[in-house]
């Protein structure tokens, strides 16, 4: 097995553009109050914050008085009570349950392959071999588990995006790890695996996530991030 040592954390891409462009929608929608609570859904609420007063908003409600301390020094008003009038799933670029997205989304949660290794037909992988290979194919172990928000009803019945393409979470989820099916998908350790968001084939995956888990697509996204690296880009 060819491997690249990689951290065990995922990674949560943030767009600035797509964050800005987000706002925009968000605030033309309609509502004064933005939802910037569990750190903006697992986005990181500083950042998000400033948008928000790049784009007028000035009220926001946050989880404690910490929180609304830091982020009334950035010029919001922050508030503990009270209910968030502006659409978070335009906010945050979430798809609905039937997957479709109207902003793109700003979170695209990533993991990268550790190791690959042929898998030929019959054999099996991860605990309890709930799945074994049809035909001969290659998989990949990559980083993110269920303790980092990869939820274990995801093997079997999510898909990531390698190389451009859709592959399927196999076997069952693992505490820090996955295993993917590759199939004649060219992949190396050392790369990237898209769990959801971006603007590929993945995009709007966590309203696949939300039938297989039972969960709300505001947990599964706030869970995820609050468990991976978060990096900006432009």
């Amino acid at each position: 097995m060819t491997s690249a040592a990689s951290s065990a954390l995922p990674r949560a891409i943030l767009s600035r553009g797509a964050l800005r462009a987000a706002v925009a929608a968000a605030v033309t929608a309609g509502g004064s109050c933005a939802d910037l609570r569990r750190d903006a859904w697992g986005h990181g609420a500083s950042d998000v914050a400033a948008a928000l007063v790049d784009h007028g908003v000035r009220r926001a409600l946050v989880d404690d008085e910490d929180v609304a301390l830091t982020l009334r020094a950035r010029g919001l008003d922050a508030v503990t009570t009270g209910a968030a009038d502006i659409d978070p799933f335009l906010l945050y670029g979430l798809p609905d349950a039937h997957g479709r997205l109207t902003t793109d989304p700003v979170m695209r949660l990533t993991g990268r392959i550790m190791s690959t290794k042929p898998l030929r037909a019959g054999e099996a992988v991860s605990y309890g071999y709930t799945f074994r290979a049809a035909a001969d194919t290659a998989v990949a172990l990559v980083t993110g588990g269920y303790a980092q928000g990869i939820v274990r009803a995801l093997g079997n019945h999510a898909e990531v995006e390698v190389a451009g393409v859709r592959r399927p979470i196999v076997g069952r989820v693992a505490m820090d790890v996955c295993v993917i099916d590759l199939g004649d998908v060219p992949a190396m350790p050392g790369e990237d695996v898209t769990f959801f968001g971006g603007r590929g084939a993945v995009a709007g995956e966590l309203a696949r996530w939300r039938a297989a888990t039972g969960l709300g697509i505001p947990e599964l996204v706030t869970v995820a991030g609050l468990h991976a690296r978060h990096e900006w880009e432009a």
